[in-house]
C-alpha cells in the first residue's frame, strides 16, 4: 500500500498541528486509534495501515480553515508525496453515501474540484479501508470514541441538514453493522464507548 510509515504519519500530523492547530488533530488521533482497534479484529485489514489512514484522513485541514475543500486539499497533498492510498482516503472518508450533495457543510470547492471529487467517487468501488475510515470518522470526537448517532447529530447541529442527510446516516449505520459483523462483536464494546 502507498501510505506513509507510522513515524512519517506522526510527523505529518505534528506539522499540520503547527500549521493549523485545532480539535481536528485530536479527532484524527481518535479516528486512527479506533481504526487500529477495529482492524485488529478483522481478517484482511492491517492495524498499522488502518491507524495511519485514520490519523491522516483530514490532513487537508493543515492548509487552514476550510469545509469540504479539506478533502480535496488532503488528496492533493498526499498524492504529491506519493501516498496514493492515503490520498484516496482523504477523498472517500466523507462519503459513505456516494453523492457529493450529501456533504454536511459548505461546498467551498471550485466547480472543477467538485466535479473531480464526484467523478472519483463514481468510478471507485470502496474497499474495507474506505469503509473503516468512514465509520471511524463518524465515531470520533477529539476526546475519544462515541456512538455514531451522537456524532451524526453533532455534525448536523454544527453544519446543517440537507435532503441527503438521512440516506447518508443510513449508510453510516450500515457501516457500523458491517464492522460489528466483521469483528464478531459490537464495536462500541471494542472501543469502550
Amino acid at each position: 500500500m502507498k501510505i506513509p510509515s507510522i513515524e512519517e504519519a506522526e510527523r505529518l500530523i505534528e506539522e499540520a498541528s503547527r500549521l493549523n492547530p485545532g480539535p481536528w488533530i485530536e479527532h484524527n488521533r481518535t479516528a486512527g486509534l479506533c481504526a487500529r482497534t477495529i482492524a485488529e479484529k478483522c481478517d484482511g485489514l492491517k492495524p498499522d495501515v488502518a491507524y495511519v489512514m485514520g490519523l491522516l484522513h483530514d490532513i487537508g485541514r493543515r492548509e487552514g480553515i476550510m469545509d469540504m475543500k479539506h478533502i480535496y486539499a488532503g488528496y492533493l497533498f498526499m498524492s504529491s508525496l506519493g501516498y496514493d492510498d492515503s490520498a484516496r482516503i482523504c477523498l472517500t472518508h466523507s462519503f459513505p453515501y456516494k453523492n457529493i450533495g450529501a456533504y454536511n457543510g459548505q461546498n467551498d470547492c471550485s466547480e472543477e474540484e467538485t466535479e473531480y471529487i464526484q467523478n472519483y467517487l463514481d468510478m471507485l468501488e470502496y474497499n474495507d479501508y474506505d469503509r473503516l475510515i468512514q465509520l471511524c470518522d463518524a465515531i470520533s470526537f477529539p476526546n475519544g470514541p462515541t456512538y455514531v448517532e451522537k456524532r451524526l447529530v453533532d455534525v448536523v447541529i454544527r453544519r446543517g441538514f440537507n435532503d441527503l442527510t438521512i440516506p447518508k446516516w443510513k449508510a453510516f449505520l450500515e457501516l457500523k453493522e458491517y464492522f460489528d459483523e466483521k469483528t464478531g462483536s459490537d464495536i462500541y464494546t471494542l472501543l469502550k464507548v
